[in-house]
């Protein structure tokens, strides 16, 4: 949290300019959802004091000296969050082929288009579940990019799911416990583990768990030990049992899928609710013509959908994480689609932006700055034009976007600092 002074936030407040420093930053727009709320604040005014929100006010007048921009009917927003991204993957109809045929020197080359593409879509905070070799580590920091909260290269058994991303373990006590502290060695910001196989792995099968349980719970006994959060990629029923008797502290997609079908017990659900673990729902998906889910998915997606729905209905703590990444239907700003998707599972209209915003923020560590426009906050801020409660689509309809109080190239323009 910034030590900048936090200024009340009403109408009408003179806010004086800061002597001998560069001069603040006003945005001005016909509307603000600020994160929490459920309804938009009119007439606002936002002072940026460099990369920080100094002040919000509704109808408040700018700072003297400061450079203001005026967004008219434009409405305001944080910077959308994504729990569950994966830039390595190029967001194509082969994404593991086209990782394979890469040097890394390429690979972080196209995540950084990846990223910057993100970015022009107002995604301003990523968390990567799945890198190649750490690769994602060395992104952090980088004034051009989403922030990126990094977990590097999944933990999985040799030749298991995503095993060619570098973080195959031996699936022994010892074996992942090991592998944990590599992760923490490297600096990774969360450990991600697969708890079940998936679909982009030849040979590994969704319906069945990767670990026997004793092996997972010794994964996250080693990361919290570390001070690292774990969250399981998890399709496979079992697996989904293994890891919350693990004590995962995140769960991502929660398909309950099993050989034939879905099949979600209730006291499975009742405890995923009572230990509140967080569920990454794997929703967001752009239009694509010509293109359909693979027919094990499609046959599976009314079940799926009607499990989500009873998670969230029964009260679980849920977040979109939507896989960016993995397929043309996912590129790496598709979270931008994801609230019409989670109002199909029962989600309010200001539920489904906090989804995206505030609540992915607390998920990816990261709440105490990022997804709000409130004093003390990161100045990452997303317009558009419409009302993203009332209309999801206004999300598409991209007037500007800034990092850190600085305009992203091509969507917008933004007052230069003297000098």
């Amino acid at each position: 949290m910034s030590g900048k002074p936090h200024l009340p936030a009403r109408a009408g407040l003179p806010i004086a300019p800061l002597g001998g420093r560069d001069p603040l930053i006003v945005l001005r727009a016909a509307w603000l959802f600020d994160g929490i709320s459920s309804t938009l604040v009119p007439d606002p005014v936002v002072v940026i004091d460099g990369t920080t929100i100094l002040a919000v006010t509704s109808g408040g007048n700018a700072p003297e000296g400061a450079a203001v921009t005026d967004l008219a009917g434009a409405t305001l927003l944080p910077g959308l969050v994504d729990t569950h991204v994966h830039l390595a993957f190029d967001a194509s109809a082969d994404p593991v082929g086209g990782l394979g045929r890469r040097e890394d020197a390429e690979v972080v080359e196209a995540m950084a288009h990846a990223g910057r593409a993100a970015l022009r879509g107002g995604v301003t905070t990523v968390r990567d579940l799945g890198d190649r070799g750490y690769l994602s580590l060395g992104l952090r920091g980088r004034t051009d990019l989403p922030t990126i909260v990094a977990a590097g290269p999944p933990i999985t058994t040799p030749g298991g799911h995503c095993h060619y991303l570098g973080g195959a373990a031996a699936p022994t006590v010892e074996g992942v416990r090991a592998a944990v502290r590599e992760h923490a060695t490297q600096g990774v910001d969360v450990i991600k583990i697969m708890a079940s196989g998936g679909n982009l792995t030849p040979g590994s099968r969704q319906d069945l768990a990767q670990f026997p349980p004793e092996v997972l719970r010794a994964a996250v006994e080693e990361a919290h030990r570390l001070g690292l959060e774990v969250t399981a990629h998890a399709h496979a029923v079992s697996a989904i049992a293994d890891a919350v008797a693990a004590g995962v502290d995140g769960l991502e997609h929660v398909t309950f899928w099993t050989e034939d079908g879905v099949d979600a017990p209730a006291h499975l659900i009742r405890r995923i609710v009572r230990q509140r673990i967080v569920v990454g729902a794997t929703v967001g998906l752009m239009p694509v013509p010509g293109v359909a889910p693979p027919p094990a998915v499609a046959a599976r997606l009314p079940g799926i959908i009607a499990n989500t729905r009873r998670l969230y209905e029964s009260g679980a703590r849920m977040v979109a994480g939507t896989d960016a990444g993995i397929a043309p239907v996912k590129p790496h700003d598709v979270v931008r689609h994801a609230p019409a998707m989670l109002r199909q599972l029962g989600f309010s209209p200001a539920e489904g932006l906090r989804a995206i915003t505030s609540a992915a923020a607390g998920v990816c560590g990261v709440g105490h700055r990022k997804g709000r426009i409130a004093p003390g906050f990161d100045a990452d801020i997303l317009a558009v034009d419409g009302d993203p409660i009332a209309d999801p689509d206004a999300l598409h309809r991209i007037r500007a976007v800034y990092l850190g109080g600085a305009a992203v190239p091509g969507t917008g323009t933004w007052p230069r600092r003297p000098g």
